[in-house]
């Protein structure tokens, strides 16, 4: 009973909208600087070297945002260094297929954890390009989307 009355005060205190800053983001530059906080004064704790690489936003504070990673990596990052999320990687390895249905002609194998760049996206697949190639991977276990 305790904990369904703690469930509802952090509910009043903290309604959803608190959270709805998360969001997917894309880096817009080969090499990003992340930092420990909101601020050009904080030191810088790691940098990014993969532009296009799909970040999550998780907070806001003037122009910086904090961000997340597929690994659980954290940090600030100035606004100006983002872009709107256009890419996504996958968690398991992927089949690239030239249309979106498994009976299509399959074209490479995606391995997990590369950077894929999509073009749209409907409810079970993504047109994606990756290197040479460009054709659709279907969604699921997929790091970039919200």
């Amino acid at each position: 009973m305790k904990k369904l009355y703690f469930l509802i005060l952090i509910w009043i205190f903290f309604p959803s909208n608190v959270f709805a800053d998360e969001t997917f983001l894309s880096l817009k530059k080969d090499k990003v600087n992340v930092r420990y906080g909101p601020g050009f004064e904080y030191p810088i704790k790691y940098i990014y070297k993969k532009i296009n690489l799909p970040i999550k936003q998780i907070d806001k504070k003037e122009n910086f945002r904090r961000i997340i990673d597929l690994k659980n990596n954290s940090g600030w990052i100035h606004i100006s260094q983002l872009k709107k999320v256009n890419s996504i990687i996958p968690k398991t390895d992927k089949i690239l297929f030239s249309k979106p249905t498994n009976f299509s002609k399959p074209l490479a194998k995606i391995e997990k954890g590369r950077v894929l760049l999509f073009q749209n996206c409907s409810d079970d697949w993504c047109k994606i390009k990756t290197g040479n190639f460009k054709g659709w991977i279907q969604l699921g276990n997929i790091w970039g989307l919200n």
